[in-house]
Parts: structure tokens; sequence; C-alpha cells
């Protein structure tokens, strides 16, 4: 009785010193209330709760700002952020000011979200190539949707000169172009509620297909936005049931941290990320996407953290190409740093909308140099 009961003890008390792997409290930053990234957060604050007794106080922000300035001072331990990962990373267009330019994150995990060119149907467009000389809704003041955008184009060996750029004043106005015949195409989520409407209405929807084994076109996309891959998607506005069409996957929500933040604290982050998985998997339609074997690997918008990598090693999803990608994605974002000082001081006279062209001039020769 007395060794049942010290071997007892002694599994009740590894389990507590596994629970208290994670701090009592963390801070998050995330996209507003109502947003997918807040809802999200909000499933695995509520399962690091249940599962280790760690209180999460998760801070929304509608800007990307408002999300990575709490992380950048400290005042917040993790992020759930969108594409502002990568422009941060690159100092690319609202980073690209002399206050900001270039800084490093580190990412711990990010679930894949599906993104594609939607055409209405009566476009003609069948294929990406198609799009030319079509009329391509964007949103004014919104790179996010836009770099994605020229990155499909480019899939399909097309720049912006090849095509009408429609620029709306809303992300509302632009997705529900085609309905009102005001363009032809845009890209965005396959499941955005305008791409339904489209769908029911007499133009219809046609998603052009990204093949996965179109290496020349996913090397042209990789060229404009390294952090996308092939994604069969089943669940899109229009698409019949049963059917799959062939998209790309970025990351959305991308938790990330600095890479100052201890290792051991990242480790056992993501490590509670993974063992909390079946409390929150369900929390939303996509959070199933959440599992390690998806949302640990690259391409994602910064490097991983090392404290992630450790992790994912044990668990047997990283690999020696994740290991080539990791280091490449830190050269890539070390270049960027290096030239960012020289060039604010050679151009620290210039007004803004000069000094962020110049910048971006600047960023394409150091990234064309690496390659």
């Amino acid at each position: 009785m007395k060794v049942i009961h010290a071997a007892s003890l002694s599994l009740a008390l590894a389990g507590a010193a596994a629970a208290q792997e994670l701090p009592k409290t963390m801070i998050w930053s995330s996209y507003d209330v109502g947003s997918a990234g807040y809802a999200e957060a909000s499933a695995i604050a509520d399962a690091f709760g249940k599962e280790f007794g760690t209180r999460v106080r998760i801070q929304p922000s509608g800007s990307s700002i408002g999300r990575l300035q709490p992380l950048l001072q400290g005042r917040a331990d993790y992020a759930f952020l969108a594409t502002e990962a990568f422009f941060l990373s690159e100092g690319a267009y609202d980073f690209a000011t002399p206050e900001w330019g270039p800084r490093p994150l580190r990412a711990i995990a990010g679930r894949p979200a599906s993104t594609a060119m939607a055409a209405a149907a009566d476009s003609g467009i069948k294929t990406v190539a198609d799009a030319r000389g079509k009329r391509i809704a964007f949103v004014a003041g919104n790179p996010s949707i836009n770099v994605k955008c020229e990155a499909i184009l480019a899939f399909g060996g097309l720049t912006l000169d090849d095509v009408e750029v429609i620029t709306f004043p809303t992300y509302a106005a632009a997705m529900s172009s085609m309905t009102r015949n005001e363009s032809d195409a845009t890209c965005t989520s396959p499941t955005t509620s305008q791409f339904y409407e489209l769908a029911e209405s007499p133009r219809g929807i046609f998603y052009p297909p990204l093949e996965p084994d179109n290496a020349e076109g996913w090397a042209k996309l990789e060229k404009v936005l390294p952090i996308m891959s092939p994604q069969s998607e089943t669940v899109a506005a229009g698409l019949p049931e049963g059917e799959t069409a062939q998209m790309a996957a970025y990351r959305y929500p991308v938790i990330a941290t600095t890479p100052d933040k201890s290792a051991d604290d990242v480790y056992a982050f993501i490590k509670a990320l993974d063992e909390s998985y079946d409390l929150y998997k369900e929390g939303t339609a996509t959070m199933e996407r959440w599992s390690l074997d998806q949302a640990g690997k690259p391409p994602i918008d910064v490097p991983f953290h090392e404290g992630a990598i450790r992790y994912l090693k044990e668990k047997g999803i990283w690999t020696a190409e994740d290991d080539a990608w990791n280091d490449k994605r830190i050269a890539r974002q070390d270049a960027l740093i290096a030239a960012w000082e020289p060039f604010k001081a050679e151009n620290a006279g210039l007004p803004e909308d000069e000094f962020a062209a110049a910048w971006m001039a600047r960023r394409a020769e150091v990234v064309a140099s690496l390659d």
C-alpha cells in the first residue's frame, strides 16, 4: 500500500510540475472582437485555463500596429497576427517608415487559411493568366489583401501592369464589386460572405486553379510573397459539395513573439498548445487546423522560434527541409535589418512617401541578392 501511495504521489507531483511550465498569467494581443483571430485566441486561452490553470488576458486591436506594439514593448507575451508579421519583418508597406523598418519576429505556430482568386464566372477568367486586361478589385490601405492578389497574378505570369486595378474604399465594397459588375476578379478568403452572394448572382463564381504541380507558377508567386503554399480546399462559396478547388494557404492567425523570448518559455507554450488541442479544436469551424502537423510547418510569415523547433523535433514533425527553410528565412530577415540603418541614414531627408518607395526598391534588391 505504501509503495502504491508513493507512486501515486510521484505521478501527481509530475502532473503539477507539467502544469507549472506555463506562467500563471499571460497577455496576448489579437485582432478585434468578432474576428476569427480573436475567437481562436479566446478558445485557446480558455483551454489553457482549464488544462493548466493559466489565466490569459487578450488585448484586441483593429490595427496591425495596435497588435504589434504590446509585443514589441514587452507588454504582451504573444501576439495572434495576420500578414503584418511578414510586413514588419521586411519593413514593408505600413512599416516602410523611419520609425519602423524591418524588425525580427519569431513564429510559434500558424493555422493554415485558404486564399484564392475568385472571378465572376462570366468574366472569361478560367486560368490566372486569363486575368490579363481584366478589372481586379483591390482594397484601399489593405496591403495584406492586395499583395496576396499580386502574388496570385504572378502565378499566372502577370504583374499589376497587365491588369486594370480598381481600388475600392473598403473591404466589403471590393469583395461585392463583382456582383455589381464593377470588377471581374479579386483575392481573399473563399468563404467571405460577399462571395456567397456572387455565387448566387447571375454572374456566378469561379476559382482559377493554383495547381500544386505548377512549379514555375509557384516560384513566381513566392517571389512576391514567400509565405504561401498549395491548398486543396473543399469549403468555398459556390463550390459544390464533394468538389475540391486548388488554392493557396497562408497562416492566420500566426502566433508570434520576439526572438529574445526564452526558448524554455516558448517550448512550454507550444507544448501546452499541443496538449490542450482536444479542448479547443472544435471552437470554430477551422480550429482543427491548429494540429501541429499543419500549424507547425513552414512556410509561414517569419522564422520559427528555437523553442518551438525543439518541441516540433521531439514530436517528429520538424524535418531537415524545415531547418533549411528556417535558416534561409532568418538570413533574409537579418540581411534586411542590416540594410536598414545605412539606408535610413542616406535617405533621412526624403518625404515619407518617397522614403517608403525608395526602401521598397532597396528591399527588392536585398532579397534578389539572396537568391
